[in-house]
C-alpha cells in the first residue's frame, strides 16, 4: 500500500505541479500587468480554494466535473469518459487547491519588478513575449520557484478535494494523504506513521527550499 500510494502520489503531484505552473505564472501576468473589468472577482475565484474547506471546492469540482455535471456531461456524453474516480481527478483536485499559492507568490513577484527594465526591452524594440521570456521571468524567477515549491507542497497534502473528486480507491486513487488515513482507521499504525514521516521530512524540506528561494542574493 505504502509504495502504490507513493508513486501514485508522485505522479498526481507531478502532473498537478506542471499545469499549476503554466496557468498560475500566466494568470498571475494578467493579473499584474492588465487591467480590465472583472479583474478583482477573477483573482477572488482563483483564491477562493484558499479559505472554503478542501470538501466544498470537491463537491463544485463534482458539479462541475462529475458525469451528470455542468461540464463532465458533455465530456462522457462525446467520450464516454468520465474524470471522476480517476488519478486524473485527484491530479485536478490537487492543482486547484495549489493553484492559489502559486498565483499569489508569481504575481508579488512580478509586481515587484522594475518596470523601467521592460520599457528599456520595448524601446529596443523587442516584443511583450520576447521581453516575458529575456526580461520579465528572469527578474520574477525566485518569486514564481518559490510558488512551485509551495505549490508541490500544497498538492502532496492534499486530502478534502482529492478524497470527494477522486475517492479512496487503493492502487488507483489513494495518494499518500488518504493511504495514512486508511491506515489509521484500519488500526494499521506502523504504516501510518511511516508515511506521515514521508511526508513530513518532504514538507521541511519544501518549507527550507523555499526560504532559500525567496532569500535575496547577496550583493556582489
Amino acid at each position: 500500500m505504502i509504495w502504490s500510494a507513493f508513486k501514485l502520489s508522485f505522479l498526481v503531484v507531478s502532473v498537478a505541479t506542471a499545469a499549476v505552473t503554466l496557468a498560475g505564472t500566466a494568470l498571475a501576468f494578467l493579473l499584474a500587468r492588465r487591467e480590465f473589468r472583472g479583474k478583482e472577482a477573477l483573482d477572488s475565484l482563483v483564491t477562493l480554494p484558499m479559505v472554503l474547506p478542501p470538501t466544498v471546492t470537491g463537491y463544485y469540482l463534482i458539479l462541475l466535473l462529475g458525469r451528470r455535471g455542468l461540464l463532465g456531461q458533455y465530456l462522457f456524453a462525446l467520450t464516454g469518459w468520465t474524470v471522476a474516480f480517476t488519478w486524473e481527478a485527484a491530479a485536478i483536485a490537487a492543482g486547484v487547491m495549489a493553484l492559489p499559492l502559486m498565483v499569489k507568490s508569481a504575481r508579488a513577484a512580478l509586481e515587484s519588478i522594475d518596470r523601467r527594465y521592460e520599457l528599456v526591452s520595448f524601446s529596443l524594440g523587442k516584443s511583450e513575449l520576447e521581453t516575458f521570456f529575456r526580461v520579465t521571468l528572469p527578474l520574477a524567477s525566485r518569486g514564481i520557484l518559490a510558488g512551485v515549491v509551495l505549490s508541490f507542497a500544497r498538492a502532496l497534502g492534499e486530502f478534502g478535494a482529492t478524497l470527494m473528486l477522486a475517492g479512496n480507491i487503493r492502487g488507483k486513487t489513494q495518494t499518500m494523504p488518504l493511504a495514512i488515513y486508511e491506515a489509521f482507521i484500519s488500526g494499521e499504525d506502523q504504516k501510518a506513521q511511516i508515511m506521515a514521516v514521508v511526508l513530513t521530512l518532504t514538507s521541511i524540506s519544501v518549507i527550507y527550499l523555499t526560504n532559500v528561494l525567496s532569500r535575496p542574493p547577496k550583493a556582489a
